[in-house]
């Protein structure tokens, strides 16, 4: 299933942000988002300039989203304080219910109050090449009922486009298929660095997401 603009939630974004991000040549896509909970993914992750840029994205949006760390950073003086003021969330890899258990279940509280929750990560979990994607966004979306937007961070246009969401079916082929062709012709800065996409394994639920 997918989401056609207008979407109901717009935000405010920062004119500086936006300033910054022409000043080095990016533009960014933006039309809102459609609903008030979801997993935005970002792809492809492979190089250290992927996180400002996506910070800077963040703010010309005007977005509230959220990321896992490990909660042992969130303890350090100064640097968990700030880890919280740009959408950090602590998790414990030892719960019983898993990471992606705790996602699901938080979200799942956002929904029954009516509260915004967009959790972001990026599948690839590293900046290194992997053979696919790991599977804790799709186990997320999936069990907890929410879109995923596939946000395409692309060196070759310099573009962030934030415009493409889907509601997973539990069809692992499919829905991967329907990803791919999202993000075709997508180019990361390390090309090499970028993972096939496709799931490396859908049965393990104990994973920690962080965007770096």
């Amino acid at each position: 299933m997918q989401f056609a603009p207008p979407h109901p939630l717009q935000f405010r974004g920062s004119r500086l942000a936006a300033l910054v991000l022409r000043m080095l040549g990016w533009k960014v896509y933006f039309e809102g988002f459609p609903t008030l909970q979801g997993i935005a993914v970002v792809y492809p992750h492979t190089s250290n300039w992927d996180a400002p840029l996506m910070f800077l994205a963040k703010w010309v949006c005007g977005v509230q989203v959220m990321f896992w760390g490990k909660d042992s950073a969130f303890r350090v003086p100064v640097l968990g304080a700030w880890l919280r003021w740009i959408g950090g969330v602590p998790v414990r890899r030892t719960r019983q219910e898993g990471v992606v258990g705790h996602a699901v279940e938080i979200i799942t509280q956002h929904k029954a109050g009516g509260q915004y929750f967009w959790l972001g990560l990026a599948p690839e979990g590293t900046r290194k090449y992997i053979p696919g994607w790991r599977s804790g966004f799709y186990q997320t979306a999936l069990r907890a009922q929410v879109p995923v937007c596939l946000i395409k961070l692309d060196y070759a246009r310099r573009e962030i486009s934030v415009r493409d969401f889907m509601l997973l079916s539990g069809n692992e082929t499919q829905d991967m298929a329907d990803i791919a062709r999202v993000y075709q012709g997508v180019r990361g800065l390390i090309p090499a660095n970028m993972a096939p996409i496709a799931l490396l394994d859908v049965t393990v639920p104990r994973e920690t997401t962080i965007v770096r």
